[in-house]
């Protein structure tokens, strides 16, 4: 019973501090791929400085060509970051970003690499989540509240007529337009006499460094 008792205490005592080292980008080994909710506490030309929650961290996004010309992240957006965790002897802990959705913006920044390639495969484009819908494909046609995607199987009309805010006018970071790469989640409205087409609740863009080929 003792021993028991023994093997409980330790396996309680696992299931807290596992979630707490997953957590904490300074407990993980050097290149472990993490993932980090927080807020952005200032941000330069190299990257942005996160608060997790738990502490501070330095989100490195120097290979991104663009970043450094005109980035978007700014002191207090929310985002969420996936990357690698950078440990080097020398040098304090930080986080190679992979992939960056900014909240306030509904945009996801991601590195041109082969790894991105394959998570956002065609094969993929198309999920089930809950109850709804969610398309990934290029934009081939704005007209009005409505767009066009291609999602490389099929094109789909997105009506954003039902959202809060207008994705396509002129207002705020996200603007869409043709040529864009979007995630659209929402409601398949199956009508009579028209076409269908995909009501929409949210609409993520996904912005890809366009300034390096996928295998450079």
């Amino acid at each position: 019973m003792r021993f028991m008792k023994s093997l409980l205490s330790v396996a309680l005592a696992s299931a807290v501090v596992a979630p707490a080292m997953a957590k904490n980008p300074y407990a993980r080994p050097d290149g472990s791929w993490i993932s980090l909710n927080g807020t952005v506490v200032e941000s330069d030309a190299d990257g942005f400085i996160l608060d997790y929650g738990e502490g501070i961290v330095t989100v490195e996004m120097d290979d991104w060509d663009w970043y450094g010309d005109a980035y978007p992240i700014l002191g207090g957006d929310q985002v969420k970051v996936n990357g690698r965790v950078d440990d080097d002897l020398y040098e304090t802990t930080s986080i190679e970003a992979n992939s960056v959705y900014v909240k306030d913006l509904n945009t996801y920044f991601y590195a041109n690499d082969a790894d991105e390639e394959a998570l956002l495969a065609p094969d993929m484009t198309t999920v089930y989540i809950d109850n709804d819908l969610r398309l990934t494909g290029t934009v081939t046609k704005v007209d009005g509240r409505e767009f066009t995607i291609d999602t490389g199987r099929r094109e789909v009309t997105v009506d954003t007529s039902q959202m809060l805010y207008n994705p396509m006018d002129d207002k705020g970071f996200q603007q869409i337009d043709k040529g864009e790469f979007v995630s659209v989640t929402g409601d398949f409205d199956i009508g009579i006499f028209e076409s269908n087409e995909l009501v929409a609740e949210s609409i993520t863009t996904l912005y890809r460094d366009k300034t390096k080929n996928a295998d450079s």
